[in-house]
């Protein structure tokens, strides 16, 4: 069984091919050349951080369905400075248009030492921003964004830093490695 931590840069699609029309975008193909793993789960183009790919269609199951609740934690870059009444709505539930989340874990951190991301975020005089981790146990489409979005933050910067027990420590960005997993 193969396991690959792979930290996903900004503006990479999480699967081999593009299938789009139109100018060619970067594919996990430019990054990783293991044949026969495929992503467990996702991570949107403007996304950055922890992909996990495996061959092994039932941990690929256990990793990415929301059945099993796998914890993802997200380091994420917010507009304006979260009070503790927005935290708390985050750790309660937010309603989105497809219905409540579950509770998640949410605190406001100190600006993360992360790799610089290309492009950069845009940066306003006018307008704060701070970083909270947010940890979720499942994985709608968009569902960070649109959280923090709900309670009057919109993200900025988006990096997923861990899910379960695999994290990107210190893995570089655009860079992977293969991990030994317990059967």
């Amino acid at each position: 069984m193969t396991l690959i931590l792979f930290n996903k840069p900004y503006g990479v699609l999480c699967q081999f091919t593009d299938e789009r029309n139109g100018p060619p975008r970067p594919t996990l193909a430019d990054y990783i050349d293991r044949p026969g793993v495929y992503p467990a789960g996702r991570l949107d183009l403007d996304s950055e951080g922890l992909l996990l790919l495996t061959d092994d269609g039932r941990l690929q199951a256990r990793i990415a369905s929301p059945r099993f609740k796998t914890p993802k934690t997200y380091l994420v870059q917010v507009e304006g400075e979260p009070d503790e009444a927005a935290l708390a709505a985050l750790r309660r539930s937010v309603t989105l248009k497809d219905g409540p989340t579950l509770p998640a874990e949410a605190e406001r951190i100190d600006a993360p030492a992360l790799w610089p991301r290309d492009p950069p975020v845009r940066f306003r005089k006018t307008v704060t921003d701070c970083w909270i981790k947010l940890t979720i146990r499942e994985g709608r489409n968009r569902q960070v964004r649109r959280m923090t979005a709900a309670v009057g933050h919109p993200t900025l910067r988006l990096v997923r830093w861990s899910i379960g027990d695999w994290t990107l420590d210190t893995l570089p960005q655009g860079q992977w490695r293969e991990v030994s997993v317990m059967r």
